[in-house]
Protein backbone atom coordinates (compact mmCIF):
# COMPACT_ATOMS: atom_id res chain seq x y z
CA UNK A 1 0.00 0.00 0.00
CA UNK A 2 1.51 3.63 -0.71
CA UNK A 3 2.54 5.68 1.58
CA UNK A 4 1.17 8.94 2.79
CA UNK A 5 2.52 11.10 5.24
CA UNK A 6 0.35 13.55 7.29
CA UNK A 7 1.70 16.34 9.28
CA UNK A 8 -0.17 18.71 11.69
CA UNK A 9 1.66 21.38 12.84
CA UNK A 10 0.55 23.77 15.57
CA UNK A 11 1.45 26.01 18.49
CA UNK A 12 4.70 28.03 18.75
CA UNK A 13 6.16 26.63 15.11
CA UNK A 14 2.87 28.09 13.47
CA UNK A 15 3.93 31.70 15.11
CA UNK A 16 8.00 31.68 14.78
CA UNK A 17 8.91 32.45 11.44
CA UNK A 18 12.20 30.70 11.58
CA UNK A 19 10.60 27.25 13.06
CA UNK A 20 8.05 27.15 10.42
CA UNK A 21 10.83 27.75 8.01
CA UNK A 22 12.78 24.59 9.44
CA UNK A 23 9.17 22.67 9.76
CA UNK A 24 8.83 23.41 5.54
CA UNK A 25 11.95 22.61 4.64
CA UNK A 26 11.63 19.37 6.40
CA UNK A 27 8.18 18.38 4.96
CA UNK A 28 9.73 19.39 1.60
CA UNK A 29 11.73 16.23 2.18
CA UNK A 30 9.76 13.73 2.58
CA UNK A 31 8.86 11.23 0.26
CA UNK A 32 5.79 10.36 -1.00
CA UNK A 33 2.39 11.88 -1.10
CA UNK A 34 1.84 14.64 1.71
CA UNK A 35 -1.07 16.52 3.67
CA UNK A 36 -0.05 19.51 6.02
CA UNK A 37 -2.82 20.52 8.27
CA UNK A 38 -1.79 23.42 10.64
CA UNK A 39 -3.45 25.55 13.21
CA UNK A 40 -2.65 28.62 14.38
CA UNK A 41 -3.89 29.64 17.62
CA UNK A 42 -1.41 31.95 19.02
CA UNK A 43 -1.85 33.76 16.21
CA UNK A 44 -5.53 34.21 16.25
CA UNK A 45 -5.46 34.92 20.34
CA UNK A 46 -3.41 37.89 19.66
CA UNK A 47 -5.30 39.40 16.68
CA UNK A 48 -8.37 38.77 18.99
CA UNK A 49 -6.51 40.43 21.83
CA UNK A 50 -5.59 43.54 19.69
CA UNK A 51 -9.16 43.96 18.68
CA UNK A 52 -10.57 43.75 22.29
CA UNK A 53 -12.24 40.02 21.87
CA UNK A 54 -11.54 38.10 25.31
CA UNK A 55 -10.50 34.53 24.48
CA UNK A 56 -11.71 31.43 26.25
CA UNK A 57 -10.39 27.84 26.54
CA UNK A 58 -11.40 25.22 28.21
CA UNK A 59 -8.68 22.23 28.81
CA UNK A 60 -7.13 23.33 24.96
CA UNK A 61 -10.29 23.67 23.59
CA UNK A 62 -11.01 27.31 22.18
CA UNK A 63 -14.58 28.70 22.93
CA UNK A 64 -15.74 30.30 19.43
CA UNK A 65 -18.55 33.03 19.67
CA UNK A 66 -19.59 34.79 16.45
CA UNK A 67 -16.70 37.57 16.72
CA UNK A 68 -13.76 35.02 17.59
CA UNK A 69 -15.19 33.12 14.21
CA UNK A 70 -14.62 35.34 12.33
CA UNK A 71 -11.26 35.94 14.18
CA UNK A 72 -10.16 32.47 13.73
CA UNK A 73 -11.35 32.12 9.77
CA UNK A 74 -9.39 35.02 8.86
CA UNK A 75 -6.18 34.14 10.66
CA UNK A 76 -6.33 30.40 10.21
CA UNK A 77 -7.97 30.55 6.62
CA UNK A 78 -5.85 33.64 5.53
CA UNK A 79 -2.73 34.36 7.20
CA UNK A 80 -1.31 30.74 8.30
CA UNK A 81 -2.82 28.88 5.56
CA UNK A 82 -1.36 31.61 2.79
CA UNK A 83 1.78 31.85 4.30
CA UNK A 84 2.50 28.01 4.78
CA UNK A 85 1.31 27.64 0.85
CA UNK A 86 3.50 30.03 -0.34
CA UNK A 87 6.84 29.19 1.74
CA UNK A 88 5.97 25.44 0.03
CA UNK A 89 5.78 26.71 -3.25
CA UNK A 90 8.88 28.16 -2.65
CA UNK A 91 10.43 24.68 -1.38
CA UNK A 92 9.53 22.85 -4.80
CA UNK A 93 5.76 21.47 -3.12
CA UNK A 94 3.05 22.61 -5.48
CA UNK A 95 0.43 23.39 -2.36
CA UNK A 96 -3.45 24.42 -2.11
CA UNK A 97 -4.61 25.67 0.93
CA UNK A 98 -8.19 24.27 1.44
CA UNK A 99 -10.93 24.51 4.63
CA UNK A 100 -13.11 21.49 5.18
CA UNK A 101 -15.53 23.85 3.30
CA UNK A 102 -13.55 23.90 0.12
CA UNK A 103 -14.57 20.72 -2.50
CA UNK A 104 -16.34 19.63 0.99
CA UNK A 105 -14.00 17.94 2.13
CA UNK A 106 -15.05 17.94 5.92
CA UNK A 107 -18.25 18.18 6.88
CA UNK A 108 -19.21 19.11 10.58
CA UNK A 109 -21.94 19.78 12.79
CA UNK A 110 -21.94 22.82 15.83
CA UNK A 111 -20.97 21.12 19.04
CA UNK A 112 -24.19 20.73 21.10
CA UNK A 113 -23.84 22.34 24.17
CA UNK A 114 -23.86 19.98 27.27
CA UNK A 115 -22.40 20.98 30.46
CA UNK A 116 -20.24 23.38 28.11
CA UNK A 117 -21.34 25.59 25.48
CA UNK A 118 -18.50 25.77 22.74
CA UNK A 119 -20.29 28.48 20.71
CA UNK A 120 -19.30 28.06 16.61
CA UNK A 121 -17.43 25.08 17.13
CA UNK A 122 -17.16 22.23 14.96
CA UNK A 123 -18.07 18.44 15.24
CA UNK A 124 -16.65 16.51 12.45
CA UNK A 125 -19.79 14.13 10.62
CA UNK A 126 -17.80 12.90 7.37
CA UNK A 127 -14.83 13.39 5.49
CA UNK A 128 -15.02 13.42 1.44
CA UNK A 129 -12.03 12.00 0.91
CA UNK A 130 -12.11 11.91 -3.62
CA UNK A 131 -10.81 15.16 -4.43
CA UNK A 132 -7.95 14.90 -1.77
CA UNK A 133 -7.14 11.34 -3.45
CA UNK A 134 -7.48 13.50 -6.85
CA UNK A 135 -4.99 15.94 -5.77
CA UNK A 136 -2.53 13.81 -4.44
CA UNK A 137 -2.61 11.59 -7.57
CA UNK A 138 -1.31 14.77 -9.42
CA UNK A 139 1.36 15.64 -6.64
CA UNK A 140 -0.51 18.49 -5.14
CA UNK A 141 0.20 18.92 -1.42
CA UNK A 142 -3.36 20.32 0.39
CA UNK A 143 -2.68 22.18 3.27
CA UNK A 144 -5.82 22.38 5.42
CA UNK A 145 -6.67 25.21 7.98
CA UNK A 146 -8.89 23.90 10.61
CA UNK A 147 -12.25 25.63 9.55
CA UNK A 148 -15.00 23.19 8.41
CA UNK A 149 -18.68 23.88 7.65
CA UNK A 150 -22.48 22.64 7.96
CA UNK A 151 -23.13 21.99 4.66
CA UNK A 152 -26.30 25.25 5.09
CA UNK A 153 -23.36 27.93 5.29
CA UNK A 154 -21.99 28.18 8.47
CA UNK A 155 -18.12 27.98 8.86
CA UNK A 156 -16.83 26.33 11.46
CA UNK A 157 -14.04 26.63 14.05
CA UNK A 158 -12.13 22.89 14.39
CA UNK A 159 -9.82 21.69 16.64
CA UNK A 160 -6.91 20.86 13.79
CA UNK A 161 -6.10 17.80 15.78
CA UNK A 162 -9.09 16.19 15.36
CA UNK A 163 -9.06 17.17 11.60
CA UNK A 164 -5.54 15.45 11.52
CA UNK A 165 -6.54 12.40 12.78
CA UNK A 166 -10.08 11.96 10.99
CA UNK A 167 -8.27 12.89 7.79
CA UNK A 168 -5.46 10.04 8.80
CA UNK A 169 -8.30 7.78 9.61
CA UNK A 170 -9.91 7.88 6.34
CA UNK A 171 -7.35 7.93 4.14
CA UNK A 172 -5.95 5.28 5.79
CA UNK A 173 -8.44 3.22 3.65
CA UNK A 174 -6.65 3.77 0.44
CA UNK A 175 -2.91 4.34 2.11
CA UNK A 176 -0.56 3.58 5.09
CA UNK A 177 -0.76 6.24 6.88
CA UNK A 178 2.21 8.00 8.91
CA UNK A 179 0.83 10.59 11.47
CA UNK A 180 2.97 13.26 13.24
CA UNK A 181 1.62 15.67 15.00
CA UNK A 182 4.51 18.66 15.13
CA UNK A 183 4.67 21.24 18.00
CA UNK A 184 7.54 23.22 19.74
CA UNK A 185 8.79 20.46 22.32
CA UNK A 186 10.87 16.81 21.23
CA UNK A 187 7.76 15.04 22.32
CA UNK A 188 5.27 14.48 25.25
CA UNK A 189 7.58 15.34 28.36
CA UNK A 190 7.65 13.58 31.73
CA UNK A 191 8.86 16.62 33.06
CA UNK A 192 7.54 19.68 31.69
CA UNK A 193 10.62 22.13 32.86
CA UNK A 194 13.19 19.50 31.28
CA UNK A 195 13.19 19.29 27.57
CA UNK A 196 15.29 15.77 27.56
CA UNK A 197 12.50 14.04 29.34
CA UNK A 198 10.97 12.60 26.25
CA UNK A 199 8.83 9.50 26.64
CA UNK A 200 9.90 7.42 23.83
CA UNK A 201 6.93 5.05 23.48
CA UNK A 202 3.65 5.96 25.22
CA UNK A 203 0.48 3.53 25.30
CA UNK A 204 -2.92 4.75 26.24
CA UNK A 205 -3.49 3.39 30.35
CA UNK A 206 0.21 5.92 30.74
CA UNK A 207 -1.46 8.40 28.85
CA UNK A 208 -4.47 7.91 31.49
CA UNK A 209 -2.69 7.97 33.86
CA UNK A 210 -0.01 11.07 33.33
CA UNK A 211 -3.37 13.05 32.43
CA UNK A 212 -5.13 12.10 36.32
CA UNK A 213 -1.32 13.21 37.63
CA UNK A 214 -1.47 16.45 35.21
CA UNK A 215 1.91 15.42 33.75
CA UNK A 216 -0.06 15.97 30.96
CA UNK A 217 -2.14 18.77 30.47
CA UNK A 218 -4.81 21.38 28.07
CA UNK A 219 -3.52 21.44 24.56
CA UNK A 220 -1.64 17.77 24.73
CA UNK A 221 -4.87 15.90 25.82
CA UNK A 222 -7.27 16.74 22.75
CA UNK A 223 -3.84 15.86 20.75
CA UNK A 224 -3.25 12.35 22.35
CA UNK A 225 -7.08 11.40 22.04
CA UNK A 226 -7.14 11.93 18.42
CA UNK A 227 -3.24 10.19 17.94
CA UNK A 228 -4.75 7.08 19.58
CA UNK A 229 -8.34 7.36 18.40
CA UNK A 230 -6.29 7.56 14.75
CA UNK A 231 -4.24 4.26 15.98
CA UNK A 232 -7.20 2.37 16.90
CA UNK A 233 -8.44 3.28 13.28
CA UNK A 234 -6.20 1.83 11.18
CA UNK A 235 -3.56 4.66 10.73
CA UNK A 236 0.26 2.86 10.68
CA UNK A 237 2.22 5.29 13.44
CA UNK A 238 1.22 8.22 15.16
CA UNK A 239 4.46 10.45 16.29
CA UNK A 240 4.83 13.23 18.65
CA UNK A 241 8.04 15.49 17.63
CA UNK A 242 9.24 18.62 16.47
CA UNK A 243 10.21 20.10 13.59
CA UNK A 244 13.69 19.45 14.04
CA UNK A 245 13.15 15.78 14.66
CA UNK A 246 10.61 14.40 11.78
CA UNK A 247 13.12 13.48 9.29
CA UNK A 248 14.69 11.32 11.84
CA UNK A 249 11.14 10.12 13.41
CA UNK A 250 12.15 10.78 16.53
CA UNK A 251 9.76 11.84 19.53
CA UNK A 252 6.93 10.29 21.49
CA UNK A 253 5.30 7.36 19.14
CA UNK A 254 2.25 6.15 20.74
CA UNK A 255 1.37 2.50 21.01
CA UNK A 256 -1.30 0.03 21.45
CA UNK A 257 0.47 -2.32 23.65
CA UNK A 258 -1.41 -2.47 27.34
CA UNK A 259 1.12 -2.63 30.28
CA UNK A 260 2.23 -5.42 31.41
Amino acid sequence: MERLTIVKVGGKVVEDKDTLEQLLAQFSQIRGKRILVHGGGLLATNLAEKLGIETQMVEGRRITDAATLEVVTMVYAGLVNKNIVAGLQAKGCNAIGLTGADLNVIRAVKRPVKTIDYGYVGDIMGVNTSELRMLLNEEVVPVMAPITHDGKGQLLNTNADTIAADLAIELSNYYSVNLFYCFDKKGVLLNPDDENSVISELNYDRFKELQRTGVISEGMIPKLDNGFSAMKNGVSQVLITNPFLISMARGTRLSLKNDE
